[in-house]
């Protein structure tokens, strides 16, 4: 059954450290269903980066992705940055982020296929994420249209433009398709709402599909998903499509979370 809530699939875990076998497989049942499972401990250090390794490690993920904003184990702390190296990227400020797929930038052999992300301190107000499950907006476009999908599995309908700072580029124009199949036959997505720095193939159909998944986005579907992660809480999914209101610290207190993103697929 595919959960209309997020309580539906939130798993309450005693203990992160030692995983008991029925919240395992509660939260794989989750996953099974949707894509992602949200888990709750209050228990656990929320500062504690080695239990967020222990625990994608009981679901198969091994391979973190060295992105640039990551320390030296790969786990990336998201939090209001003002240094000249994290400003210019949204994740680290306070404005929201549009709908999106992790890692849609990545080269094909680095595609994120799960990712973690785990609240340390929640922000003063804000920083609600909306979550669908991309194989849910697969079968919405296809039923809408099954050109719609043709166009979106062309291998350059989607280009992101060069990353250049003070003239040195840190990624090449990298083409890619939206929806994509693996070699056991799980479907995987990129994408990005943003309107600039992204180039869709000039295609009328292409046009038409983008805009269909945008409406879904932006509609009251009762498969989009609404929360905010609290201390002890986190997500865990097949890199789901997700984006993130604005939000508001103060001095005393400033959202944190960290973020894991892997190339390996959950085996749940």
């Amino acid at each position: 059954m595919i959960p209309s809530s997020l309580e539906a699939i939130i798993v309450e875990i005693e203990d992160l450290n030692r995983l008991r076998k029925s919240e395992k497989s509660a939260i794989a049942a989750c996953l099974n269903a949707c894509n992602m499972a949200i888990y709750a401990c209050l228990q656990a250090d929320p500062h504690d980066k080695t239990v967020m390794r222990e625990l994608s490690r009981e679901f198969g993920l091994e391979r973190l992705d060295q992105n640039m904003g990551a320390d030296d184990e790969g786990i990336t702390e998201l939090e209001v940055k003002s240094d000249a190296s994290h400003k210019r990227y949204i994740p680290y400020t306070s404005r929201a982020i549009g709908w999106h797929t992790d890692g849609y930038y990545n080269t094909p052999e680095q595609s994120i296929r799960a990712m973690v992300l785990h609240c340390v301190e929640p922000a003063i107000t804000g920083g609600e994420n909306a979550l669908l499950d991309h194989e849910l907006a697969y079968i919405h476009l296809r039923d809408i249209n099954p050109d719609y999908i043709k166009a979106l599995m062309q291998a350059d309908v989607m280009t992101v433009p060069a990353n250049i700072v003070e003239g040195k580029t840190l990624r090449p124009d990298r083409s890619s398709p939206v929806f994509s199949v693996d070699s056991e036959n799980n479907l995987h997505m990129r994408f990005t709402e943003r309107k600039y720095n992204i180039i869709w193939k000039d295609d009328p159909v292409v046009i038409a599909a983008v805009e269909s998944l945008i409406a879904l986005l932006h509609s009251d579907s009762p498969y989009i998903l609404r929360g905010t992660l609290q201390t002890g809480q986190g997500i865990i999914c097949n890199n789901v499509l997700h984006d993130r209101t604005e939000f508001e610290d103060d001095e005393n207190r400033t959202r944190l979370l960290y973020r894991l993103r892997y190339y390996d697929r959950i085996a749940a």
